[in-house]
């Protein structure tokens, strides 16, 4: 058993210790926003903020993310008003929206690391970040806004 910080909330998690964040958020914490993609780090649909920094929830365990805090994209922001959500919907950027919430992680992180980023950085940050519908043009240029304002 370990307690983890899941969107400011201590949580005691009843498993396992390598017991994988992407499930421990899931099915012990009740917050399904986190998607299962590939299940090997490679598609970033389960994107999560671990002490503020990107990780996969699938290769992560309890054991390893025990007293840090973690953030879902439902405590991203409580209204659903983080900049990069805004423009997300500004944007039109999901088609079917499976990978979003993963992309949406990610690009908040790369933006909380370097505000003002050129595109060749938005596209290096996003990379590991795959959409099955190609949208990738619409989440750059969102990123692209909240970056610059354009």
């Amino acid at each position: 058993m370990a307690t983890v910080r899941i969107n400011g909330q201590s949580r005691t998690i009843d498993g396992p210790d390598d017991t994988t964040l992407l499930w421990a958020i899931r099915d012990m914490a009740g917050l399904t926003g986190t998607k299962y993609g590939c299940g090997a780090g490679l598609c970033g649909a389960c994107t999560v903020h671990v002490d503020g920094k990107a990780v996969r929830s699938c290769l992560s365990t309890v054991g390893e993310v025990a007293g840090k805090d973690v953030t879902t994209i439902e405590g991203l922001s409580a209204d659903g008003n983080h900049p990069v959500q805004v423009a997300w919907r500004e944007y039109n950027v999901p088609q079917c929206g499976f990978c979003q919430a993963g992309q949406i992680m990610q690009a908040a992180a790369i933006l909380q690391e370097k505000p003002d980023l050129t595109d060749d950085e938005i596209l290096e940050g996003m990379s590991g970040n795959i959409c099955r519908c190609g949208c990738y043009e619409r989440i750059v240029a969102a990123v692209r806004h909240v970056s610059t304002g354009s």
